[in-house]
């Protein structure tokens, strides 16, 4: 009874070991695919969270006291620099620059006179006609009419800058926000903030950095070295919030002069072109930046990767269909392919699928495949 309940046991034990351990003694080899792995140059990348920056950004406040009398533009607008945005009420300016131009001009009128009264007093003076002391009196008034002259205007200057700063003008060419004041309200000199303005194209994308990856980039890439940075700009390419590729391409530009004590980062900054106005100030995108200089490559599939306890393995296929392990250090994965750091040189004949048919030292009989340069 025992005998009979093992044989029917038997055919159920064989078919859970799997193919390889079904096998029969002296049977073919198990079939299993193969390839050499993918040889190229490659570039690492790193990729890190940051958030886009405005290159110019301008709050833009009144100059002048005054009732708002007129705003030019609409709210969320593209303007130019020189566009005029805000006017203020100009009469009490106007009247002033006036008073001003008439103050000059009648401090030039004296000192027309004294200058002429003095040349006088001195052609008297040679000829003996004229003391000395009214020569200086007469000196004196000239001088002191010169000062009036300069102080009347310098008042000139400043009530011509006053009446100009009545009218508002965009400091910078990009898209401005909402009006925060409306017409008829009184602004205050360098208090009163009207609206904000900031720049678009092309625009900042700012990230920090952790501490053991800037060191690693100072060493291959040569960043943040100070004079050398300007030779040594890196291309980057930027992914926004909801896209699976990067879509967006910049250059680093910035490395900061410090590690921030708080966080342990440096901080990096990119320019990114940004001709059609989509990215704005404020939001947030992935920057996948190099990791390394271009370097010849060996790639596999993460398939042909098997593990041996805490090692990473991968089965070599010898000349005679030997299969071999090979202990491998991966790095990250690029094109669709698993970067061997080390453990394979690249010309070797790999297991990529079937790993579960084959153990070291077993024959196997192998199907060859070419990997394409690039997986997707």
């Amino acid at each position: 009874m025992r005998r009979r309940w093992l044989a029917a046991l038997a055919p159920l034990l064989i078919l859970a070991a799997g193919p390889g351990a079904a096998q029969a003694p002296g049977g073919p080899p198990p079939t299993v695919v193969v390839a050499k792995p993918v040889v190229k140059e490659v570039v690492e990348h790193d990729d890190f969270t940051g958030r886009f920056n405005a290159v110019e950004f301008v709050e833009v406040r009144a100059r002048v006291t005054g009732y708002l009398e007129r705003i030019h533009f609409q709210d969320g607008a593209v303007v130019k620099k020189g566009d005029l945005l805000f006017t203020i009420d100009r009469r009490p300016y106007k009247a002033a620059l006036d008073q001003a131009q008439a103050s000059l001009a009648s401090a030039q009128a004296r000192l027309n006179f004294t200058t002429t009264d003095l040349e006088r007093a001195q052609t008297l003076s040679r000829s003996g006609n004229i003391s000395e002391q009214v020569t200086d009196q007469r000196r004196q008034a000239s001088l002191t009419a010169q000062a009036d002259v300069d102080n009347a205007t310098a008042a000139l200057r400043q009530a011509q800058l006053n009446y100009d700063f009545t009218e508002v003008r965009s400091p910078i060419t990009g898209r401005i926000s909402q009006r925060n004041v409306t017409e008829g309200n009184i602004v205050i000199t360098d208090q009163t903030m009207l609206t904000t303005i900031v720049s678009l194209d092309p625009i900042y994308f700012s990230f920090p950095v952790d501490e053991r990856s800037f060191l690693s980039y100072q060493g291959t890439l040569r960043i943040g070295m100070g004079a050398t940075q300007k030779e040594h700009t890196v291309p980057i390419l930027i992914a926004l919030t909801g896209e699976d590729k990067p879509t967006r391409k910049g250059r680093l530009d910035f490395v900061d002069n410090r590690v921030d004590d708080a966080t342990g980062t440096v901080l990096l900054r990119a320019t990114v072109e940004n001709p059609d106005n989509f990215i704005k100030p404020g939001l947030f995108g992935v920057i996948s930046m190099p990791a390394s200089l271009p370097y010849k490559g060996v790639l596999i599939p993460d398939e042909a990767v098997g593990t041996n306890q805490d090692k990473r393995i991968v089965y070599v296929v010898g000349d005679d269909n030997t299969i071999s392990t090979r202990n491998v250090r991966l790095g990250p994965k690029i094109d669709g392919y698993r970067v061997v750091r080390d453990g394979l040189k690249g010309d070797e004949t790999i297991v990529i699928n079937g790993l579960t048919r084959v153990r070291p030292g077993a024959k196997v009989t192998p199907e060859r495949k070419d990997l394409p340069p690039t997986r997707t």
